[in-house]
């Protein structure tokens, strides 16, 4: 029988790390609804005069895996990154990255227009175009006299 020797420094930094990574992951930003799964897909969010973009990173992930959708106003994302591992070539030492499914939603302005938007995925980024509805604009009249 062969004696190991407990190191208990190292139990302490594998219970760090665990606890760290329970607090990164449970993290509510920006107001957003904390939704069930470790990894939520980091996000950029900006806007101009004609649009709003949202662009997701989303490395690793199959296209396929991806569902964006638009329901009430809300625009839903959610897909999965898939552990592949084929424990004949690989013996993993640590896992750090996060694996599984991924939900994100965000409220959309009303000046969206909903049928007009498009989406797609590039080099591990998704790319969310959501077009801003023609506004009326005011619109001159002239008032013609009469004799």
């Amino acid at each position: 029988m062969a004696m190991v020797k407990w190191d208990p420094l190292r139990e302490l930094r594998l219970m760090q790390d665990q606890m760290s990574r329970l607090l990164d992951s449970s993290r509510n930003l920006g107001g957003e609804p904390l939704e069930e799964g470790l990894w939520q897909p980091p996000v950029d969010i900006y806007e101009d005069d004609r649009e709003v973009v949202v662009k997701m990173e989303v490395p690793e992930v199959d296209q396929k895996d991806i569902q964006v959708q638009i329901e009430d106003n809300i625009l839903i994302i959610h897909g999965e990154r898939k552990l592949e591992r084929e424990e004949k070539k690989h013996n993993y030492h640590r896992i750090e990255c996060f694996y599984g499914n991924f939900r994100r939603t965000f409220a959309l302005p009303a000046s969206v227009d909903q049928d007009k938007v498009v989406a797609n995925c590039e080099k591990g980024m998704l790319k969310i175009v959501l077009p801003k509805k023609v506004e009326a604009k005011p619109r001159q009249i002239d008032v013609e006299m009469k004799p």
